[in-house]
């Protein structure tokens, strides 16, 4: 083998060979959906000892435990989607665009946008990493589209332990189901602690890296965004109105009066609960943007029609990974898994091993949320055995709820919504990142415990 060149970097050709192999190999995120979904089964037939009954009536009972969730996810992206299509946010987009005037500034940007965006809140890191990649991928010629997008969703992924991570925020609660045990944890030692803070900025510095790595050097390797098939959803209606009923829908006061009250509820949300970015104010603050920006009533109804299109693979497919969790919780599964790694575990190991399984799990249970209150108590109460603090098991609990998500298409699903892609198109260059991240991960939770 001739010795490798920059252009021709061992990074590139591991993120490039395997999106090319997923192509063939990896069926639509559905399908994969569907496989967990008969993988869990087996796993609770002959590990759990249940029943085929059994599991089938634990999968239902799990079944629409994700509709309100589901509903929450659904609207970031309409939301997020129909502010982006509004002349303001749109020109903001491209100032930032414009920026990307080659393909390592365009991926850099995309990185940094994402990580610092979902720090701050994770689901608006998602649905602002996707759209900056969208918006930069539609001005800028010979940049890789799929790449970019993979490059938004690694960044926000990566940098999902901030202000919004539920764990760290939930231990932090007055009144929490562990608060008996554990008592309250305050930020300072989790999302603030300095080997959390020293963790995300080596991952972010190594992904700005690694990401510039795997930009195309051969033109065919180039996926553009095309335009055509992605057109500007957010025309506004010049046409003067007519009748009553068009009067109506064109009406601006009708917007700002309806805007006017969400600004008050808005403003009053932070003066009470401070800088509390939780996935419903998100939403509504989306919301109340974009009927404010378009307008009119008729120009947002416009948006949103053309922004659901998005959000199809998650009405369809969160049911399934309810169901998923129903099977995981119900039989034992999570805390047979659990209590097997804890029985071989040390003080000085215990970190990492928390890690490894609690990213194991979250393949199949991907819901940071509904997680910890099956994993929590589990994790606690062996970390007290072994004489180890409750901030650590929280720490080593949240970087591997987010390990797995990198190559899980769960969370990808709003991030692909937007985007008009496939779980194909991007998993390899998410499984490079996949890479940097746990590395980091392990070598941070093992030296700076």
């Amino acid at each position: 083998m001739s010795t490798m060149t920059k252009k021709d970097n061992i990074v590139r050709r591991l993120g490039r060979g395997l999106t090319v192999s997923m192509d063939k190999y990896l069926p639509d995120a559905f399908i994969f959906a569907l496989i967990l979904s008969g993988i869990v089964f087996l796993l609770g037939l002959f590990v759990a000892k249940k029943s085929p009954y059994e599991m089938v009536t634990f999968w239902y009972g799990g079944f629409w435990n994700f509709l309100a969730f589901s509903m929450q996810m659904a609207l970031i992206v309409i939301t997020g989607h129909c502010l982006a299509t509004t002349k303001l946010v749109g020109g903001w987009l491209d100032s930032i665009a414009s920026k990307a005037t080659n393909p390592k500034k365009a991926i850099t940007i995309v990185v940094l946008v994402s990580f610092i965006a979902a720090w701050i809140n994770w689901g608006f890191g998602l649905v602002i990493g996707a759209l900056i990649a969208k918006k930069i991928s539609s001005t800028q010629k010979g940049v890789d589209f799929p790449l970019m997008v993979a490059a938004a969703y690694t960044g926000a992924i990566s940098a999902m332990f901030g202000l919004s991570l539920t764990a760290p925020l939930l231990v932090n609660t007055p009144g929490h189901f562990l608060e008996s045990s554990i008592g309250l944890i305050p930020v300072t030692e989790t999302i603030f602690s300095p080997q959390v803070l020293i963790i995300n900025v080596v991952v972010l510095a190594l992904l700005l890296v690694v990401f510039r790595l795997m930009i195309p050097t051969k033109k065919e390797e180039i996926f553009e965004l095309n335009i055509k098939d992605d057109p500007n959803d957010g025309e506004e209606l010049t046409d003067k109105p007519k009748t009553i009923a068009e009067k109506l829908e064109q009406s601006s006061i009708i917007s700002y009066i309806v805007g006017i009250a969400g600004v008050f509820i808005v403003v009053n949300h932070f003066m009470k609960n401070g800088l509390d970015l939780n996935i419903d104010i998100v939403n509504f603050l989306f919301l109340i943007l974009g009927v404010i920006l378009h307008k009119n009533p008729i120009n947002y109804v416009k948006a949103v029609s053309e922004a659901v299109k998005s959000v199809y693979g998650v009405i369809l497919q969160f049911p399934f990974y309810a169901g998923i969790m129903g099977m995981m919780a119900s039989s034992g599964l999570v805390a047979i898994f659990a209590n097997w790694i804890v029985s071989f575990t040390t003080p000085t190991s215990y970190p990492f091993l928390t890690f490894l399984q609690v990213g194991i799990v979250n393949f199949f249970v991907p819901s940071a949320g509904g997680q910890w209150m099956i994993q929590g108590p589990i994790l606690t109460t062996a970390g007290e055995a072994l004489g180890v603090a409750a901030k650590t098991s929280v720490i080593a609990y949240s970087f591997g709820d987010l390990s797995t998500n990198l190559i899980q298409p769960f969370w990808a699903l709003p991030v692909l919504g937007i985007a008009n892609l496939k779980i194909k198109d991007i998993w390899g260059y998410c499984f490079v990142g996949f890479l940097v991240f746990f590395v980091v991960c392990s070598i941070g939770l093992t030296v700076l415990s």
